[in-house]
C-alpha cells in the first residue's frame, strides 16, 4: 500500500512582511522574535516545527484579521490552545495562534437546557469549576484537563477516562462556531448546507463511510465522516472534531454539559499483568463504570520511588491494575454497585476508595501517567508518538500480549496505562532518537499493522498530527484516503490549515526534536558544574526531560502544588518551566538560539525563573529547572566579570559573617541601614530593588551564644552523654540572621531526649553560589562542609537543618555536585528536618530514652497559617510537618505556591513586581483573611522576609512555635 506524503511547502509572504501586516490589523501580540519562536516551536510531541510568528489574539475579531491576512499571503495556519498535543497537531511552519492567552471565556452557562458557550481557548477545568454549582460538568475529561483547553479537545476529539459513561468530545459537542480556509465563516450543526460539495461527498462515498469509519468507540485516526451520514443526522459539528485544524478554524463552540456524579467510588483491581487486566474488560463494562484505568505497577514504583511511599495509597496485588470509577444516587448504592463490579473482576486482589484523599492520591498518579511514563524502570527517557492506539476493548488483551512481543522484537521498552474501558492504551517507548529517526519510523511501521491487525485505531484521542498521519493507508482503504483527500479539498484547497497533517502529511520522521539536538556534556571536576548524572552526564539529555506535558501551566495550588509562579504571576509560556525548557532545547539545537550560554533568548527566559525548585517534583517528568539555570549562569559567567548581585547577595553568607563576627558592628551595620535614605543607596548599588528592605543582622550569632552556653553547663559537648546525640547543623541564615530559630531548637530537642552538639566550625553549604552559578564555589563550600558534617553522619549521628533550602541542599544538590565523594551519600541520607527527626515511625539514629516523657508540646490553641518554603515541599515533602501539626492538636491551613521572594530573586532589581504577584496568589490573600491571634509559621527566611515586607507580619519557625509550648519542665 503506498504512503502519501507531503510535498514542499508552497512559497509564502516573507516573514517580516507578514508580522507587518499582521501588526497593522491585530491588537493582541504579535511577535516574531526568536525565543517566542522557540517556545512555540514544539508541542508536546516528538516534533519540533518553529512558526514565523505567534500571535496572541484579544478577541474572535482579531483571530478573523490573522486568518485574513493567512489567506492573502499564503501562510500556513495552526491553531493552538494549551500546547498538550502530543502527536504534533499543534506546531506549524507559518502563524500559530495561541487561543489560550485571551479568547479564552466560558459565554453562557444554560443549566435548563445543560448546555455552555464556549470560546475555544476556555482551559477545560475553568468550564468544569463554572459548571459546578449548576451541579454539571462536561464529561469527557483528559488527564491534562487543568491546562487543556475545549479548543484542542475538539481539535484532537478528546476522551479521558469518563468518556466510558460520557462519550468522546465529538459526542458532546452541539454546534461550532467556524471559519474554512477559503474565509468562509458558518455555523456547524446538523445538516452539510454550508460546505457547497459536502453533500455531493457523501452520496459518492456512502459504502466507505458506513463500513469503515465508525467501526467502534475509540476510531478517532483520519476523519470522522461517518457523523456526515443520514442515519447519523448529517451533523457535520460532530464530523469536524478530530480534524486537528486542519478544515477549520474554532471561534467558538456550544457544547453538552452532564449531572456531576453524585458519589463516585474507586474500585482498584489487582491482575498479574495488564493483558490478563485487559482481558477482564469486558465483563465489568456491563456493569456501566464511569471511568475503568488500567495502570501498570511499574508505573507505580516510578511514583513511589520520587515521591516516596505515602505518594501511593495501599494497593492491592498485582503487576497491573484496574482502575474502575463506580457510581451511585448516593454512597450506599456506590458500594453496592462497586461490590458487585469486584464479584465479577476475575480476581480476588480489590481494594475500594471512598471518595476522599486516597482517591485522589490515585487519580493523581493517573493524571501525570504522560510525564510519569516518560522514563523507562532503567531510567531511559521515553518518547510520544505511540501514543494513544486504541482497539475495540474484547480484543485489548490479546493486542496487549503481541504488542508486548513487537516491543521486545525492536528493544524497546514502556510504561503502559490507559483507557482500557475503551480500550485505548497509552504507551511512551524508550526508542533512541538521540541520532536517527529510524528506529522510530522502523517501529511505529509494524505497530501500525498490529493496530490494524486488531481492527483498531492508531489514534484512541490524540489525533493523527505528524506522529501518524502519514500511517493512515496502513488503517484505511485507498478509496478511504481519497475521501480524506476529498474532504480537505472541500474545506482547504490551498492546504493553509495544518499542513502536513492528515492528508498529504509530512513523514513520520520528519522535524523530528532530539535528534537535531548537540549534546551539551556535564564539566566535571574541581572548576566544573552539575554533574546530570541521571542523564547520561548531558545537559541536553537533562532538558529534553520536559516532553511537553504542561503541568507547569496549570494552576495546581488547589491540590498542593508549587510550580510553576512566576507562570502564574505572567500567564507567559515564557515563564512556564516548559517554556524555558523549549527555549534550553533550541540552545542544543543551535539553529533559532545562536549565542549558546549567553543568548539573550537564554537569559529573557531564565529571568524570572524564582529557582524554587518545585518543577523537580511538581513536573512529572522531574525537570529540574532551577538547577539548569545554575548550571546555564555558571558556563555564562564562568571565569568572567559577574553582575553585582551575584557578589552582593550570591556571597550573602560571607557578609553577614564579617558583619556578625566583630563585636558591634551588627548593631552598627543596622542603624546605619535602618536610615531609609542610606538603604536605597546600599540596595541600589547592589542591583536590589530599593523598595525592599535591608536583612537585619543578629548581634550575637548563634554560634557565639552557644559557645557561651556551653561554657555555662561545663560544655556537656565535650564531656559526652548517656543520651542520644543529634547534631544541630546551623546555616549562615539562621546563624547570622535568626539565631532565635536555632536557639529553639536546642530546647526542643534536649526536651525531646537529645544530647544536641553543635559544629565547632562553619559549614556553608554554597546555597547562594549555587542559585548565582557559582558552582565551583559552592563545590569548595560544600567540600569544606563535608570535612566537618561528615565524620558525624558517617557514625550515624543524625543531622537536623533549620533552614528547608540549605537542607535541600544536603539532601540534593550536594550528590549532584560531589558524586564521586562517599561522604555526600551519608552527609544526605542523615540530614532531615526537624519534623522529620521528631515523627520518624522510626528512630533515626539512636532512640532517645524512653523515661524522657516525652510528648509533643500542645498545639490546640494554635490557629497557624503555614507557608512551606518550596524547597522544604518539592526535596523534602512537607508530609511530617504536616502530621507533627496534627498530633499536635494546631488547627492550620497549609498554603500552596511560593511566597515569591525565593532567595536572592525577590530582591534583585526587575524582580520585585512579579514577586508581589506571586506573594498575592496564595500568601498576601491567607495573611489578609487571618485572624489577629493567628500564627503565620514559615521554617523559610524568606517567606517570612515577604511576608514582613509586604504584610508587616511577623512569622515563625516551628522549632519556635514548639519551644514556646514546651512544658515549664522541659524549659
Amino acid at each position: 500500500m503506498s504512503i502519501v506524503t507531503a510535498p514542499t511547502p508552497p512559497e509564502h509572504q516573507p516573514a517580516t512582511d507578514l508580522v507587518h501586516a499582521l501588526r497593522a490589523v491585530v491588537r493582541g501580540a504579535v511577535d516574531d522574535s526568536t525565543r517566542r519562536r522557540a517556545e512555540y516551536s514544539t508541542d508536546a510531541s516528538n516534533y519540533r516545527v518553529p512558526p514565523q510568528v505567534v500571535v496572541f489574539p484579544r478577541d474572535v475579531d482579531d483571530v478573523l484579521a490573522t486568518l485574513e491576512v493567512a489567506r492573502e499571503a499564503g501562510a500556513p495556519i495552526t491553531s493552538r490552545g494549551g500546547g498538550t498535543s502530543v502527536a504534533g497537531n499543534a506546531v506549524g511552519p507559518g502563524i500559530v495562534i495561541d487561543f489560550s492567552r485571551h479568547v479564552n471565556r466560558v459565554l453562557e452557562i444554560d443549566p435548563e437546557a445543560r448546555t455552555a458557550r464556549i470560546e475555544p481557548g476556555v482551559i477545560m477545568a475553568d468550564l468544569q469549576k463554572q459548571a459546578a454549582p449548576f451541579g454539571l460538568r462536561f464529561g469527557p475529561d483528559p488527564s491534562t484537563q487543568a491546562r487543556a483547553t475545549l479548543g484542542g479537545m475538539i481539535g484532537n476529539n478528546a476522551c479521558g477516562p469518563r468518556a466510558v459513561a460520557f462519550g468522546r468530545t465529538a459526542d458532546n459537542v452541539l454546534e461550532l462556531d467556524v471559519v474554512d480556509g477559503l474565509g468562509r465563516r458558518f455555523l456547524a450543526g446538523r445538516g452539510l448546507d454550508p460546505v457547497p460539495g459536502l453533500d455531493e461527498l457523501v452520496r459518492r462515498e456512502l459504502e466507505t463511510l458506513r463500513t469503515e469509519l465508525g467501526r467502534f468507540g475509540r476510531q478517532v485516526s483520519g476523519y470522522s465522516l461517518e457523523h456526515l451520514l443520514p442515519e447519523r443526522g448529517a451533523d457535520l459539528a460532530k464530523a469536524l472534531v478530530g480534524s486537528e485544524g486542519t478544515l477549520v478554524t474554532i471561534l467558538g463552540a456550544t457544547v453538552n454539559l452532564v449531572p456531576v456524579p453524585a458519589a463516585p467510588v474507586l474500585v482498584v483491581l489487582g491482575y498479574p499483568d495488564m493483558p490478563t487486566a485487559a482481558d477482564a474488560v469486558p465483563a465489568l463494562l456491563a456493569h456501566q463504570p464511569l471511568a475503568i484505568e488500567g495502570m501498570d505497577a511499574r508505573l507505580v514504583d516510578v511514583v513511589r520511588r520520587v515521591r516516596g511511599a505515602s505518594a501511593v495509597p495501599h494497593l492491592p496485588t498485582g503487576g497491573g491494575w484496574l482502575m474502575v470509577e463506580v457510581g451511585g444516587p448516593t454512597l450506599d448504592e456506590a458500594m453496592d454497585n462497586a461490590r458487585a463490579l469486584a464479584a465479577d473482576a476475575a480476581t480476588d486482589a480489590v481494594q475500594v476508595y471512598p471518595p476522599g484523599p486516597e482517591a485522589a492520591a490515585m487519580w493523581r498518579i493517573r493524571e501525570d501517567g504522560a510525564g510519569l511514563g516518560g522514563r523507562t524502570p532503567s531510567g531511559e527517557q521515553a518518547w510520544p508518538g505511540f501514543e494513544d492506539s486504541a482497539v475495540p476493548p474484547a480484543r485489548l488483551g490479546a493486542y496487549l500480549r503481541e504488542l508486548e512481543a513487537l516491543m521486545a522484537s525492536h528493544g524497546v521498552d514502556g510504561l503502559a496505562y490507559g483507557h482500557f474501558g475503551d480500550g485505548c492504551v497509552h504507551l511512551r517507548l524508550d526508542v533512541p532518537l538521540e541520532r536517527s529517526g529510524d528506529p522510530l519510523r522502523a517501529f511505529m511501521t509494524d505497530a501500525a499493522h498490529l493496530v490494524a491487525a486488531h481492527g483498531g485505531s492508531l489514534s484512541g484521542e490524540h489525533g493523527d498530527g505528524r506522529a501518524r498521519s502519514e500511517l493512515l493507508p496502513v488503517m484505511y482503504s485507498p478509496r478511504a484516503i481519497e475521501a480524506f483527500g476529498a474532504m480537505k479539498a472541500l474545506f482547504d484547497p490551498r492546504d493553509l490549515l495544518n499542513p502536513g497533517v492528515l492528508v498529504s502529511p509530512r513523514p513520520l520522521d520528519a522535524d523530528l526534536r532530539r535528534p537535531a539536538a548537540h549534546p551539551l556534556p556535564a564539566l566535571r571536576g574541581r572548576d566544573g558544574g552539575f554533574s546530570f548524572e541521571h542523564d547520561a552526564g548531558d545537559m541536553t539529555t537533562a532538558v529534553h526531560r520536559c516532553v511537553g506535558v504542561g503541568k507547569c501551566r496549570a494552576d495546581t495550588t488547589a491540590s498542593g502544588g508549587f510550580m510553576c509562579p512566576s507562570y502564574l504571576a505572567t500567564r507567559d509560556e515564557k515563564d512556564s518551566t516548559r517554556g524555558r525548557a523549549r527555549v534550553l532545547q533550541e540552545m542544543a539545537n543551535g539553529t533559532l538560539v545562536t549565542r549558546g550560554w549567553s543568548a539573550p533568548e537564554v537569559e529573557q527566559s531564565l529571568d524570572l525563573c524564582l529557582s524554587c525548585k518545585a518543577c523537580s517534583s511538581d513536573c512529572p517528568a522531574g525537570v529540574d529547572m532551577a538547577q539548569y539555570k545554575s548550571e546555564v549562569l555558571f558556563r555564562k559567567y564562568h571565569r568572567r566579570l559577574r553582575p553585582v548581585t551575584h557578589y552582593v547577595l550570591g556571597w550573602l553568607p560571607r557578609w553577614t559573617r564579617l558583619v556578625t563576627s566583630v563585636p558591634g558592628l551588627a548593631r552598627l551595620a543596622n542603624t546605619a541601614l535602618g536610615w531609609r535614605p542610606l538603604a536605597k543607596v546600599v540596595l541600589g548599588a547592589g542591583g536590589m530593588d530599593t523598595r525592599r528592605d535591608m536583612v537585619t543582622f543578629a548581634p550575637t550569632p548563634f554560634r557565639t551564644w552557644w559557645r557561651r552556653e556551653q561554657r555555662k553547663t561545663g560544655d556537656r559537648q565535650a564531656t559526652g552523654s548517656p543520651r542520644p546525640k543529634v547534631l544541630l547543623w546551623t546555616d549562615s541564615f539562621s546563624d547570622s540572621l535568626s539565631p532565635s530559630v536555632p536557639q529553639a531548637a536546642v530546647r526542643v530537642l534536649r526536651a525531646a531526649g537529645y544530647d544536641v552538639l553543635v559544629p565547632e566550625a562553619d559549614a556553608c553549604c554554597g546555597l547562594t553560589w549555587i542559585t548565582t552559578g557559582q558552582l565551583p564555589a559552592a563545590r569548595k563550600k560544600l567540600t569544606e562542609l563535608l570535612g566537618v558534617l561528615g565524620p558525624y553522619a558517617v557514625n550515624g549521628i543524625p543531622i537536623v537543618g533549620l533552614e528547608p533550602s540549605c537542607t535541600a541542599v544536603l539532601r540534593s544538590d550536594l550528590l549532584d555536585l560531589l558524586p564521586d565523594d562517599p561522604r555526600a551519600v551519608a552527609v544526605s541520607r542523615q540530614t532531615h528536618t526537624l519534623a522529620e527527626l521528631l515523627m520518624a515511625p522510626a528512630p533515626i539514629g539512636p532512640a532517645p530514652e524512653p523515661e524522657s516523657g516525652w510528648t509533643l508540646p500542645d498545639l490546640s490553641d494554635v490557629t497557624a497559617v503555614v507557608q512551606p518554603h518550596c524547597h522544604h515541599h518539592s526535596v523534602m515533602t512537607y508530609t511530617a510537618d504536616r502530621t507533627l501539626l496534627t498530633q499536635a492538636g494546631a488547627k492550620f491551613r497549609t498554603l500552596a505556591g511560593c511566597c515569591g521572594l525565593a532567595g536572592n530573586f525577590g530582591m534583585e532589581k526587575g524582580h520585585y513586581d512579579v514577586s508581589v504577584a506571586v506573594a498575592e496568589h496564595e500568601l498576601l490573600p491567607a495573611l489578609r483573611e487571618a485572624g489577629p491571634q493567628d500564627v503565620f509559621l514559615a521554617d523559610g527566611f524568606s517567606c517570612r522576609t515577604q511576608a514582613d515586607q509586604l504584610a508587616d507580619v511577623q512569622g515563625v519557625h516551628l522549632a519556635e512555635l514548639l519551644a514556646a509550648h514546651l512544658p515549664a519542665r522541659a524549659t
